[in-house]
């Protein structure tokens, strides 16, 4: 199957792209592993999630955020917002298809990409004159091989798979990190009552701390 463009991924920047070249009438595919866009925000944020900029500064190509919408979206607003951008560009989507390799081919001027269906098991090849791949930086979850990690005998779960402190109510909890991600549910397991701590690889500076009152 030949396109102008291939689009690996069908996230907020997979639509977004897709969005701006059907706009130029540009014919284009996006190849998603998942059964759905936004995969990550649907399946894989916690409850409490909202986007950690203004509104204004995250809205995606040709389509701003209704007015009604809050400074700082949350989760399911943003996802019906995702739904609505989806709508109005219908980009061309092929789901649960993984790509396995993207090669180019410098005397034709192509990509060759090889994927395959997750439902079937088939294996096609596509071929595009440009591969955008927005797959993102989140994708993969990761739980560092902490001494004593295998024999613990309490729950280990990465972020991506937490939705809600209240399962945690009255329970001891360690949060590993403190990005924004780390920062938040901590916040939000202290307010379901969970007994939380939370470890900070590197020093929290007092200008950190004094501007974190703020």
């Amino acid at each position: 199957m030949k396109k102008e463009v291939l689009i690996v991924g069908a996230g907020p920047s997979g639509l977004a792209t897709a969005a701006c070249l059907n706009m130029f009438s540009i014919a284009n595919i996006i190849l998603e592993k998942e059964d759905c866009s936004a995969s990550l925000w649907r399946r894989r944020a916690y409850d409490r999630l909202k986007l950690h900029l203004a509104k204004q500064f995250c809205e995606l190509p040709h389509m701003p955020y209704p007015s009604t919408f809050p400074t700082f979206i949350p989760k399911d607003q943003f996802i019906q917002y995702l739904d609505n951008y989806q709508a109005r560009f219908k980009p061309n989507i092929v789901y649960c298809t993984v790509v396995d390799s993207a090669n180019y081919d410098k005397y034709k001027g192509t990509w060759s990409i090889m994927a395959w269906d997750k439902v079937t098991g088939e294996v096609k090849e596509y071929t595009a004159k440009f591969l955008v791949v927005a797959t993102g930086e989140n994708d993969e979850g990761m739980i560092p091989d902490i001494p004593g990690l295998k024999t613990f005998s309490g729950e280990v779960v990465h972020s991506s798979f937490y939705k809600s402190g209240a399962a945690y109510a009255g329970k001891n909890v360690l949060v590993v990190g403190s990005g924004n991600s780390g920062m938040e549910i901590a916040y939000d397991l202290s307010n379901f009552g969970a007994k939380t701590a939370i470890t900070i690889q590197s020093p929290v500076t007092r200008f950190t701390l004094k501007h974190a009152r703020h």
